[in-house]
């Protein structure tokens, strides 16, 4: 991931990076930041359903006990 911090000059959001010994601030985009949170919502989706799945599996055993 990249790091985020506050622009010194505009107070916007920005990715920094260094680069000869300087700092380079790099304002965030509107369809930047909405590509990853497109990227983190099918991301958090898997997850929900992976654990959704080892729920019901988990019951299964339960009731097979």
């Amino acid at each position: 991931m990249s790091q985020v911090a506050n622009c010194p000059t505009c107070g916007g959001q920005s990715k920094i990076k260094e680069a000869n010994g300087q700092t380079i601030y790099e304002a965030l985009q509107d369809e930047s930041v909405l590509k990853k949170v497109g990227q983190l919502k099918k991301a958090m989706q898997k997850y929900k359903e992976k654990a959704e799945a080892l729920e019901k599996e988990i019951e299964k055993l339960k009731k097979s006990h």
